[in-house]
């Protein structure tokens, strides 16, 4: 066995978790009352919260993401991007600032594009996932993929433990296809230690929340959430690479065209996402969470089932039911709870 696939066997693994999740929940706690005084999040009428609270812990789960990924690749021998590294760091601080200062809506796309466009213009040209398609337009379309995966990510970050019940399944389902040999040796370091480091973060965003991510922490994660999909994608796995994300995917694209439609400022913070209607339609914060990350593990069982099946009659199969499982859970969260 070479020495990436020993660092990626299951002992090494969840060291890894282990350590990320450590590392992110010292760092969060540390960090809390600077957080307090600097980036302190206060409620308005879109907000899910009711009282003051800090924001940017996403810098304890980008840092411990980061740190435990590149010193476990170090010692495997494995290279993580440095394209993509720099974009993450890049995003970070774009949202860090936003956080702070509120910046500008085309200030931010530019420079989310240049974070999303250094990761997939420095691909190799043989990482592909529709041969047929021209290289320049495919890089082109997934440039407009990582924006808006990047984006929904944010805003899909509105609610306590929302985003951790949507990355924990997500990237344990992608360290579990790692192990499989279906997921390239740094997608799956990087997943698990984006897995580990929301774990450490979780006891904190808890309802009721002590900390929020952030935009320093809901865009990065999009970014490397985004990539290690796209990893997937590019490994012959498109199928379970949109059946993973498929809640947040549908939620926030049909909230989006929703909105476009009504002709709204659709750029603009509102309250018209899938799982916020639920709190207002009188569903409680753990229930709709729950309800996600049961969801969200169905999604995964079916993303695994489609990549070892190797098989379009199981595939298309697995997409009609996991569309079928999402459409269910945004219709009981669009209706009001029976009193």
């Amino acid at each position: 066995m070479s020495p990436a696939a020993d660092a990626l066997a299951a002992a090494p693994s969840l060291l890894a978790v282990a350590i990320a999740a450590m590392v992110s929940a010292v760092i969060t706690w540390t960090s809390r009352p600077l957080l307090q005084r600097y980036a302190l999040a206060r409620p308005n009428a879109r907000s899910s919260h009711r009282v003051p609270t800090p924001q940017g812990a996403g810098i304890a789960v980008i840092s411990a993401t980061l740190m435990v990924a590149s010193a476990w690749a170090a010692w495997a021998n494995v290279a993580i991007p440095p394209a993509l590294i720099a974009a993450t760091v890049l995003i970070a601080l774009v949202g860090f600032a936003d956080d702070i200062f509120s910046l500008p809506v085309l200030v931010r796309l530019v420079l989310q594009a240049a974070a999303v466009g250094a990761v997939v213009f420095t691909a190799p040209e043989t990482a592909r996932i529709v041969p047929a398609v021209p290289l320049a337009l495919e890089r082109g379309l997934l440039l407009l993929a990582g924006v808006w995966f990047v984006n929904l990510v944010n805003f899909m970050d509105g609610l306590d433990l929302m985003t951790v019940v949507e990355v924990v399944p997500i990237t344990a389902a992608l360290l579990l296809l790692g192990w499989l040999g279906e997921l390239s040796w740094p997608a799956a370091l990087l997943a698990t230690t984006l897995c580990g480091a929301m774990i450490g973060f979780a006891p904190f965003n808890r309802p009721v929340a002590k900390v929020f991510l952030g935009d320093v922490g809901s865009l990065p994660i999009g970014l490397l959430l985004g990539w290690c999909l796209l990893e997937l994608a590019w490994h012959g796995q498109p199928a379970a690479a949109l059946l993973l994300p498929a809640y947040y995917l549908a939620d926030a694209t049909i909230t989006l065209f929703r909105r476009v439609a009504r002709r709204e400022q659709f750029w603009s913070a509102h309250r018209s996402h899938f799982y916020q209607r639920a709190t207002d339609n009188g569903f409680k914060v753990t229930r709709v969470v729950g309800e996600v990350f049961a969801l969200n593990l169905v999604l995964a069982l079916l993303a695994i089932v489609t990549v070892r099946a190797a098989s379009m009659p199981v595939t298309l199969l697995a997409l009609l039911t996991g569309a079928i499982a999402v459409g269910i859970v945004l219709r009981r969260f669009s209706r009001p709870q029976a009193s």
